[in-house]
């Protein structure tokens, strides 16, 4: 159902019947599609669609970072993938205690670069299982613009003047993104001819060949030892993604699947448990009500998040009791209609566990879904955490290394203190939900913090208003959390919001921060409903970001499908005319 009165600006909902791709960067967007069309799986797509986020967001994704993937078979099989990388096997917090860091890890620099990036591998398994696609052809349109250039796009453009210092002070990366000592244009061409060569390697010799067993791995590590991190080849040699299960629950009639720990995907669960205990389409969208709960709910489930969240492997996170509802139904007694909880009250008073601190998860991402005509539906993200990451460049190798790593604590009672092996507290969160047992819609976003935040506007949006996705992406969002350059716990709100709901939030006291109208802090979000009752997908993209949704219809290539013949396996039933 469409709502016919919703928020606009301008941009529909890409509606096409046989497949779709959606991404921050038209440029990718434009790779899976080219994918899709020549009989590719939707992970094909996704594949393409990351390789070429790779070259034309270097800010927010990369070869040296980690991925995550939720996948929707056509029966409803959901399956989730992890390709998060541990810390290498000499990174000990003794290790950095010698170096002279004693409270945090450093946020940039070879110290900063201490896990296994994982989304390579990711990809290797993805494809085993459902690739049609040589993996080789996956990666001809990242190849040719990392090699000639790419168009700088407006929030690369932004992020090189919010970044200039930070570049123009490591070689490496200043002789790439800032040579003459100014940020590029929008519109200017960026070229990454060592980027090239390592793309063209991890074709030709595939995921481990050509990544984590083979020279490029020898590289990557023996330029990054004399920085100080604790990365070596072993540990690359050693590292494997692997298939986990999801978690998930239920919001009005539709099943809402995440990925457990060490994603925070059980927060945004958390939260949709919480709210669905109210009459959400009552409130209506953009009221005091609506935030202001939203909001609550948020804190809540982030008390626990920060409390637990850390590998599964090295604590025994209480997932079932998070998740249960008789729990949820407690929690939501602390949520008042008329007054605000203060954050650091939440934070000491009403944990689930014993009292610890984290300072503030951070970091830019991609979030990319894509649906074929099988039915195959995938929901993928990946980042390399802080804008470019480490803000180093591993030798001649073109890959920035992640900084995810720099989250872990030094703290020895600290659930995400650093181990050797471990993967650290994450906030990538693909996004995926069914309903009646069938994949009814791809989702996710950048953001940080406001991950689950944007997971929760979009499915109330979608399902307790009616919202087509362009509508649900495009209306006016929340944070409540830290954002970049603060200090202070704030629900920060666009500008688009009326100033008759700032003061209603401001009396009920809610920290209120002003951003502007469409503001890239409240992440790109991107998302593919399946229509099964029409036989359409409808697809959407993200103002605030490079992106676009783009789809097709026509058979002729794909699959062994004929114009005119069978239709995609993901229809329910034949259109019928509208009267």
């Amino acid at each position: 159902m469409t709502a016919p009165h919703g928020p606009r600006t301008g941009r529909p909902p890409t509606r096409v019947d046989r497949g779709a791709v959606t991404s921050s960067h038209t440029l990718a967007s434009q790779a899976g599609l080219h994918a899709l069309r020549r009989g590719g799986s939707a992970v094909d797509a996704a594949i393409a669609v990351n390789a070429m986020l790779c070259v034309a967001y270097p800010h927010m994704a990369g070869l040296g970072g980690d991925g995550f993937w939720l996948i929707a078979e056509p029966g409803g099989t959901v399956r989730g993938l992890n390709a998060s990388g541990p810390s290498a096997s000499a990174a000990t917090r003794d290790y950095y205690r010698e170096r002279g860091h004693t409270d945090e890890v450093p946020a940039r620099g070879g110290l900063a670069a201490l896990t296994v990036p994982g989304v390579v591998d990711g990809w290797r398994l993805a494809h085993e299982r459902y690739g049609r696609l040589s993996w080789s052809d996956l990666f001809a349109d990242a190849i040719h613009y990392a090699r000639h250039g790419v168009p700088v796009s407006r929030s690369l453009s932004d992020w090189l003047v919010e970044d200039l210092g930070l570049l123009s002070a490591e070689e490496s990366m200043a002789r790439i993104f800032v040579p003459d000592g100014r940020a590029a244009r929008e519109g200017d061409r960026l070229a990454q001819p060592d980027l090239a060569r390592s793309l063209a390697a991890v074709a030709a010799n595939g995921a481990r060949g050509g990544f984590y067993e083979g020279d490029l791995a020898q590289r990557i590590c023996g330029s990054l030892a004399p920085t100080g991190s604790p990365l070596r080849v072993e540990d690359f040699v050693a590292y494997q993604a692997h298939w986990e299960d999801p978690i998930s629950t239920d919001y009005r009639g539709h099943t809402i699947y995440e990925l457990p720990p060490n994603t925070q995907g059980f927060a945004a669960l958390q939260i949709l448990n919480l709210i669905s205990g109210y009459d959400v389409a009552s409130w209506g969208d953009g009221t005091p009500d609506y935030y202001h709960h939203l909001a609550e709910a948020v804190k809540l489930a982030f008390a626990d998040r920060d409390e637990w969240l850390t590998d599964k492997h090295w604590v025994d996170i209480p997932i079932a009791d998070l998740l249960d509802r008789e729990y949820a139904a407690r929690r939501r007694e602390l949520i008042r209609a008329d007054r605000a909880m203060v954050m650091a009250d939440v934070e000491a008073g009403i944990r689930f566990g014993p009292q610890t601190r984290r300072r503030p998860p951070q970091g830019d991402t991609c979030a990319f879904s894509a649906v074929d005509d099988n039915g195959l539906v995938v929901s993928a993200i990946q980042s390399i955490y802080h804008d470019f990451g480490s803000a180093i460049i591993a030798g001649d190798t073109g890959i920035i290394p992640q900084n995810r790593g720099s989250f872990f604590s030094l703290d020895d009672n600290h659930p995400n203190r650093m181990e050797p092996g471990k993967r650290t507290f994450h906030t990538l969160i693909p996004g995926l939900a069914c309903q009646d047992g069938r994949p009814w819609l791809a989702f996710g976003s950048m953001g940080g913090e406001g991950q689950p935040q944007t997971h929760a506007a979009l499915l109330t949006r979608m399902i307790d208003f009616g919202y087509d996705v362009q509508q649900a992406i495009e209306a006016p969002r929340w944070l409540m959390g830290r954002t970049w350059g603060t200090t202070a716990q704030d629900l920060s709100l666009e500008g688009r919001i009326g100033d008759e709901v700032i003061r209603e939030l401001q009396r009920r006291g809610q920290p209120v921060r002003m951003l502007p109208n469409w503001d890239d802090n409240m992440g790109h979000a991107h998302a593919i409903r399946i229509d099964h009752e029409r036989g359409l997908l409808e697809a959407g993209a993200d103002p605030r970001g490079d992106g676009a949704a783009l789809g097709y219809r026509n058979a002729g290539q794909c699959s062994g499908l004929q114009a005119g013949g069978e239709g995609p396996r993901w229809e329910g039933r034949q259109a019928r005319a509208v009267p």
